[in-house]
């Protein structure tokens, strides 16, 4: 099957439901974490799917594409420590944190596999040298 578009990546979409989790569960964090924690939390994991989308559609440049797919990982690692952050806060479950840690330790090793496979992506008429 050809992927078509960057909804269709399994990566998107395993990044796309832990982002709604978080939207879900940061309701219920205190007022005074809206923007330290809530708003912080829930950038960070939104990112990580608009990266991949990003990182989709600049495939035909091979390094645009594993710039794109780093930046997506640095905002899955930096959304595992909001994570870390809000258990430690006691805003977070412990199991609702390791649900969520480990949906992002899988996020992180796909975007991993698909910068270390990068030429598999990048269509053969790309854009830059390899």
């Amino acid at each position: 099957m050809k992927i078509q578009n960057h909804k269709e990546l399994r990566v998107w979409q395993d990044a796309m439901a832990p982002a709604m989790m978080i939207f879900e569960v940061t309701k219920t964090f205190p007022a005074e974490e809206r923007y330290p924690l809530t708003d912080q939390v829930r950038r960070s994991s939104r990112s990580v799917a608009a990266n991949l989308s990003e990182a989709w559609r600049k495939r035909k440049y091979r390094a645009a594409f594993i710039a794109k797919l780093t930046d997506a990982e640095a905002e899955a690692a930096e959304t595992q420590t909001w994570i870390e952050l809000a258990l430690r806060c006691c805003y977070l479950s412990a199991e609702q944190a390791d649900e969520l840690a480990e949906w992002y330790d899988r996020v992180i090793g796909q975007i991993v596999i698909m910068s270390r496979d990068a030429d598999k992506w990048v269509p053969a008429n790309g854009g830059d040298s390899r």
